[in-house]
């Protein structure tokens, strides 16, 4: 406990503060007593009492207008492409992170965490593998790290919710147990990755983390919404080799058309997220494990629909949205 006494009150500067997890993770460092100095993007909404603007795609941008000569104890980055497109995730992902990682070095900064995905355990699109370039950047630079790999969050399981109190069938791909997950709330997170800073078990380490059990399939997310909305359940299910047929279609496109690539892409993280389950992979058994996920939290993914459903919080699902 003395330790942790010691490492309390650290100054922090946090990159992505204007995201849902990032707002979060502000949240919860603020609660923890640490100072914190957000650094956004220009044009960004103000978020903490503590704001600096600069443009990571220019080199120095942020030594210049993030660090300014002072002293910071760790960088927190819950920054991250917006839409997973190739040339925004080596932007973003991997370029702009490893300037923030250059600069915080050259400051002598102690700490870095790192907001990443778990997904990256089975690379198979470009925002996965930037990702994972600067996991391994970062762990082989020789700074203190905790790599933070959450399982699905509340708001990416929310777009459906509107579908079923207007009555429509809640859509499956497959039979709806292709895929599982122990998803975990925003709040939670944040508290978890504020941790980070504070918890030696969580130092230089990768840390999967998912929230409370067990795991869940989309089958049995429907099944609760249909519950909580009084609905007669109604499933609509999407064959897999439909999006297959959708993904070789755009592809052949964009071999012509880098408008259609983008699109290809963007089919291919759709068609990702509804064939893998979103858990510790098993390389040894070959399987995903829902044994092998750590949870983490309190709240619930029912606990959260059932106030969205009494409209007491509402979802901005952003540029991920499948449906």
């Amino acid at each position: 406990m003395e330790e942790l006494a010691e490492r309390s009150g650290q100054r922090v500067l946090l990159l992505g503060a204007t995201g849902t997890i990032g707002r979060a993770v502000l949240s919860a460092l603020q609660e923890a007593g640490h100072e914190v100095v957000c650094f956004v993007r220009p044009g960004s909404k103000a978020v903490g009492p503590l704001v600096r603007v600069g443009d990571l795609h220019e080199p120095g941008a942020f030594a210049r207008e993030g660090l300014c000569g002072e002293r910071f104890d760790a960088v927190v980055s819950c920054m991250a492409s917006r839409t997973g497109a190739p040339e925004d995730a080596w932007a973003v992902d991997y370029a702009a992170h490893m300037e923030v990682l250059a600069a915080a070095q050259a400051a002598g900064i102690g700490r870095f965490v790192l907001l990443s995905a778990i997904c990256v355990q089975k690379p198979k699109l470009e925002f996965q593998r930037a990702k994972l370039a600067f996991e391994e950047a970062l762990a082989g630079s020789g700074m203190g790290y905790s790599i933070v790999r959450p399982t699905a969050y509340f708001k990416s399981l929310s777009g459906q919710v509107e579908r079923v109190r207007a009555g429509k069938p809640f859509l499956l791909f497959g039979d709806g147990r292709l895929t599982a997950c122990k998803p975990i709330s925003d709040g939670d997170l944040g508290r978890y990755i504020a941790g980070c800073l504070m918890e030696p078990d969580r130092f230089d380490r990768v840390l999967p983390i998912g929230g409370p059990g067990p795991a869940m399939t989309p089958v049995e997310m429907g099944e609760k919404l249909f519950e909580l909305t009084g609905k007669t359940s109604r499933f609509k299910h999407v064959p897999v080799g439909m999006m297959d047929a959708i993904v070789g279609g755009l592809s052949l496109a964009g071999r012509v058309s880098a408008r259609m690539r983008a699109k290809a892409e963007l089919a291919r993280i759709g068609r990702y997220y509804a064939t893998e389950s979103m858990l510790v992979w098993d390389a040894a058994a070959g399987r995903y494990s829902a044994e092998q996920t750590p949870e983490y939290g309190e709240e619930t993914l029912f606990d959260f629909y059932e106030r969205l459903v009494r409209a007491e919080v509402s979802v901005d699902r952003g540029d991920h949205a499948v449906f």
